[in-house]
């Protein structure tokens, strides 16, 4: 056997939930498979009509061993995408040993999943978290008013859950496997943004080392946001329910 011949070992899956981001997913595959033949991708399609799981599809046959694709029935909610997500891989022959969450609109900037999946294999963090907030405020293309809510958010999680983690509410993330294996995703009860607060609070009980990497969020350029009211009542709302339930053992 010719060991040199053998193809490398993707450590880290990319899991990108995704529903009518047909303008994006292309590019945002190809940007992702790009950066390094450490990670591999999941696509966590909810059905979208504008064709983006076929898409997926067609661009499998490029990367038939990287990029891997689910359906759901219908759209689902955030976080139990996520949730299908970490479940396939960790069930996956490949055995993962990063995990992480990752949007299709380029707000998330591919080049920085090497800073995230470092900041685990080799600092030693077990959540390693894409931060808008640990220098300043480093987002671009939001409104004043959304700035002032999300970082509002970011200091009220602070001070209900105890968390010292300055983007509470943030999407890109790496996890260690041993960090998805210790959590019970039965007990997840989040479905929207609330749900990435829940799981780093659930890292946080479990004395999980939780790290920060400071990145640049970039607002999307194409395709329709998924934020509405319902998501940021659930969040706000969400944070109180979660602290009781812990406070109280449930």
């Amino acid at each position: 056997m010719n060991i040199f011949s053998a193809e490398p070992i993707s450590e880290g899956l990319v899991i990108i939930p995704t529903y009518n981001e047909i303008e994006n997913i292309e590019l945002i595959i190809k940007a992702v498979l790009e950066q390094s033949s450490l990670f591999d991708i999941l696509i966590v399609d909810d059905n979208s009509p504008d064709g983006t799981g076929q898409k997926v599809r067609e661009l499998q046959v490029l990367y038939p061993k990287r990029l891997h694709l689910t359906v759901r029935e219908k759209k689902a909610g955030l976080g139990t995408a996520y949730i299908h997500g970490f479940l396939w891989g960790l069930e996956s022959d490949k055995k993962y040993k990063f995990f992480f969450e990752m949007d299709a609109d380029f707000s998330h900037n591919p080049s920085d999943l090497l800073r995230l999946y470092q900041e685990c294999k080799d600092n030693g963090a077990d959540v390693a978290i894409g931060s808008r907030y640990i220098r300043g405020v480093n987002v671009v293309n939001w409104p004043l008013r959304r700035v002032l809510l999300s970082y509002g958010a970011s200091f009220y999680v602070r001070m209900i859950t105890g968390m010292e983690v300055k983007d509470p509410t943030a999407g890109f993330i790496c996890y260690r496997r041993e960090v998805l294996e210790k959590i019970d995703f039965n007990k997840i009860k989040f479905v929207g943004y609330a749900f990435q607060i829940e799981m780093k609070y659930k890292a946080y009980i479990h004395h999980f080392r939780i790290s920060e990497v400071s990145i640049i969020f970039t607002d999307r350029t194409r395709g329709k946001s998924k934020m509405n009211a319902s998501i940021i009542k659930e969040a706000v709302l969400g944070v109180l329910v979660m602290r009781v339930r812990h406070l109280f053992g449930r």
